[in-house]
């Protein structure tokens, strides 16, 4: 498990997530201020119904997306690379995760907006700063590689 530990632990540092969700030929992506729960492997987050990501997405899709900081030197990229199912929680589902989200982020808490699961089935982080091109992999099934 340490290499869920070691993306996790960078994670907590991060906010932002960028993911794409795909109806027929359509994509779409989208960017939302995150937090991340390490025992379920996944992201939660705040997206209202009528965005066109969230109608893309109905009750449960297919989601792929990213996690990256902005550093001025290759040496220091590192950044998360993700494939799971996104769906929409429901009010009951969502109290727990919604309290980490307003600790994290206490404006949202004037939001009325859904909570939303990413869960997470596959990652691949990229961290330069542990030599060129390092990458570490984690996969639900296994729980790691």
């Amino acid at each position: 498990m340490e290499t869920l530990a070691t993306i996790s632990r960078w994670l907590a540092k991060q906010h932002v997530v960028s993911w794409c969700v795909s109806s027929g030929d359509a994509l779409w992506c989208a960017n939302a201020f995150f937090v991340f729960d390490p025992q379920k492997v996944a992201f939660y987050l705040l997206s209202e119904d009528k965005t066109r990501h969230a109608r893309m997405t109905g009750e449960q899709a297919k989601v792929a997306g990213t996690v990256s900081g902005q550093p001025k030197t290759v040496a220091l990229i590192r950044g998360l690379q993700f494939s799971g199912e996104i769906r929409r929680l429901s009010e009951e589902e969502s109290v727990e995760p919604r309290a980490r989200y307003n600790r994290r982020f206490p404006v949202a808490r004037v939001l009325s907006a859904p909570m939303w699961e990413i869960r997470l089935h596959e990652l691949k982080f990229t961290d330069n700063t542990l030599g060129f091109g390092k990458k570490l992999y984690w996969l639900r099934e296994s729980g790691t590689q």
